[in-house]
């Protein structure tokens, strides 16, 4: 059986006697890693596997899963396979919290870097969906809704820089929902949030164990069910907004996931009225950022955050098994390879749903929900 390594003890070793190996999901890695860790599948047969590894044979190579069960098990298998593996103990979460625990602050750089390094490809292009689609009014009081991720606190820093500036009287409130986080991870939302200088506001709910054992698509209950406490919340805090850390890829995705998997034609607005919620809205001020230059905001900081907080990425992530995530993940890829042959692939998908021409469409509903069909007014023309 593969030994085990703490966090703690894997920083105390010398970087040039080990390899991370991070046996996470492409999609999990993405979000964030141990620095220089090497992502490899572990469905991969022992012949491929011993020829990928075959170049780390001569060092110690430890293995990095989500929470530290998947880990244990692959590392044994790379000790049967011959090789000298370890497994993390508690996987990339455990190495994540202790990390953050002896950070010091961020805040200083990470807001600097925003107002210079990253002003055009960020800040701008934030200021920017503000004034193109009046997302905040004068007397605004605002519920930026942290989940914990980059995405969403960015977008906090962010309302941060514009509050400095003060052109508009608005407030905001960082608004932090707890829905049943494991301890760990709520400890990493929390202390991201005092690395950045981002004053939370917590409240919980049990969303979490309300939709945990729904077989059909839980994650769509879970979204509706949080974004209506989240409005509630707010709307007792005296806002009238809340805001969503959605970014420009959010929206393409989104395009055309609903053409393909929905057959309809329809994307994230900017902002919306709330049905439920008289008096309140929701705004998405990072709708022209591109996810791209988050992540490269969050590297170079050296900032640290998780994909997502919930059970199921939790179970999943134990389990190898992404299912709830592959759709948008097939969408992600998809783009990516058009966009390798034509680079105005991702501005085209953005733009197809503002050049709408009605007349060439055989149907559509209006706001109200009726259906027009094109021969209603075929011969008049």
């Amino acid at each position: 059986m593969a030994k085990l390594i703490s966090a703690e003890e894997l920083r105390s070793l010398d970087c040039e006697e080990y390899n991370i190996i991070d046996i996470r999901d492409e999609y999990s890695y993405s979000f964030g890693h141990i620095d220089n860790a090497r992502l490899v599948s572990p469905k991969l047969s022992d012949s491929t596997l011993m020829d990928e590894l075959s170049a780390l044979s001569g060092k110690k190579l430890i293995v990095c899963g989500s929470g530290g069960i998947m880990g244990g098990e692959f590392a044994d298998r790379l000790c049967s396979l011959g090789f000298d593996a370890i497994n993390l103990d508690g996987g990339y979460i455990d190495w994540l919290r202790t990390t953050l625990e002896t950070g010091e602050s961020k805040a200083d750089e990470a807001e600097r870097s925003i107002r210079k390094k990253f002003h055009s490809c960020i800040l701008s292009k934030f200021t920017k969906a503000l004034n193109e689609y009046q997302l905040i009014n004068e007397g605004d009081k605002i519920a930026v809704c942290i989940s914990g991720g980059k995405d969403s606190m960015l977008m906090a820093k962010l309302f941060q820089e514009i509050k400095r500036h003060n052109k508009m009287e608005f407030e905001v409130v960082f608004l932090l929902m707890d829905p049943g986080y494991s301890p760990a991870n709520r400890r990493i939302i929390e202390k991201n949030a005092e690395l950045l200088d981002i004053p939370l506001t917590i409240f919980e709910t049990d969303i979490f164990s309300s939709v945990f054992n729904v077989r059909t698509n839980p994650c769509y209950l879970c979204a509706r069910m949080r974004r209506g406490n989240l409005y509630a919340k707010a709307k007792e805090l005296g806002c009238n907004k809340i805001a969503l850390g959605h970014h420009f890829d959010d929206v393409i995705e989104t395009i055309l996931m609903g053409m393909i998997y929905g057959g309809q034609v329809q994307t994230m607005m900017p902002k919306l009225h709330s049905a439920n919620f008289p008096g309140m809205e929701l705004i998405r001020p990072m709708y022209f950022v591109r996810e791209e230059d988050v992540k490269r905001w969050r590297d170079y900081n050296g900032l640290h955050f998780i994909q997502c907080a919930c059970k199921f990425t939790d179970q999943a992530a134990s389990e190898n098994d992404n299912e709830h995530t592959s759709k948008r993940q097939e969408i992600k890829q998809l783009i990516a390879r058009l966009s390798k042959i034509n680079p105005q692939i991702e501005m085209n998908i953005f733009r197809s749903v503002e050049g709408v021409n009605l007349k060439t469409l055989p149907s559509y509903k209006d706001l109200d929900g009726n259906l027009h069909h094109f021969l209603d007014e075929y011969e008049k023309y």
